[in-house]
């Protein structure tokens, strides 16, 4: 009887020990599943990143950023699912992607609207930009179409009817001066400016003041804002009702983050949420 007592005691002790360990570990699982990925490329991009990552602190949520070079990174880590979201880019953007590398990205939030326009280093008004200018545009097809009905909203240009921010070069019926186009990566656009010969630069805040410049400096901006082209919160179709995604959907509209944007922000773009 007391083998048995005892046996019985080691028994227990085995399986207490064995139900502690299973608890520490789904202590560490819970804590895992606790993270956040989103991958970035540019202030104030990382930097929204980072003030909801503050504000996810309070609630036990860990909110990685990974911030990438290039324009093309954060969607491959979406993908791949080595991100859980990205905040990069826009709609239209997010949509090309797609549809060249049958993608399943998916807009979750719009965050902000970034002022774009048209900056010169030579010219004070549109009337004084010469025939033959060259004009610098971005050469992927989401951003070309925007700058392009930028140029048609001062009357450089007249687009074919219908097509606004989805234009090409293609679109352009009337061109009075004559203009040039130039087609630059996104990420080159600033240094864009100081060429010879270019008369206007498309550009983002943020890629613009590498040169220090901003949107004050423009020579014109864009009038009207389509909402397509606000900076967006993106994840994946398989993923996009998942807990961590309403998580960080969340912390990205927080009021903290909204003040941010206002407060820090006001000079370069407008808070869409």
């Amino acid at each position: 009887m007391k083998k048995f007592g005892l046996g019985f005691v080691a028994l227990v002790s085995i399986m207490t020990l064995a139900a502690c360990g299973t608890s520490e570990k789904g202590t560490d699982s819970a804590k895992e599943d606790k993270v956040i990925t989103v991958a970035g490329q540019a202030a104030p991009m990382t930097d929204v990143v980072k003030v909801a990552a503050e504000v996810a602190k309070k609630d036990g949520w860990e909110i990685k950023l990974v911030q990438v070079n290039d324009n093309v990174a954060y969607n491959d880590m979406v993908m791949s699912k080595e991100a859980d979201a990205s905040f990069a880019q826009h709609r239209p953007f997010m949509e090309k992607y797609n549809a060249e590398k049958e993608g399943t990205l998916v807009a979750i939030q719009p965050i902000y609207d970034a002022k774009v326009g048209f900056y010169s280093k030579d010219y004070k008004s549109v009337d004084a930009i010469p025939e033959n200018s060259k004009v610098a545009i971005p050469n992927d097809a989401s951003n070309e179409g925007r700058a392009l009905a930028i140029l048609a909203e001062q009357n450089l240009i007249t687009l074919k009817e219908g097509v606004g921010t989805n234009a090409t070069t293609k679109d352009v019926v009337e061109n009075p001066k004559n203009l040039e186009w130039l087609s630059v990566d996104l990420l080159n656009l600033a240094e864009a400016y100081s060429e010879p010969g270019v008369a206007l630069v498309y550009n983002y805040p943020t890629y613009i003041s590498k040169i220090g410049l901003k949107p004050a400096d423009a020579l014109f901006l864009e009038e009207k804002i389509d909402d397509r082209f606000s900076i967006q919160l993106v994840a994946r179709e398989d993923n996009q009702d998942s807990e961590k995604i309403k998580a960080l959907h969340k912390y990205m509209t927080s009021d903290e983050v909204r003040s941010f944007l206002e407060d820090e922000h006001s000079d370069t773009l407008l808070p869409s949420f």
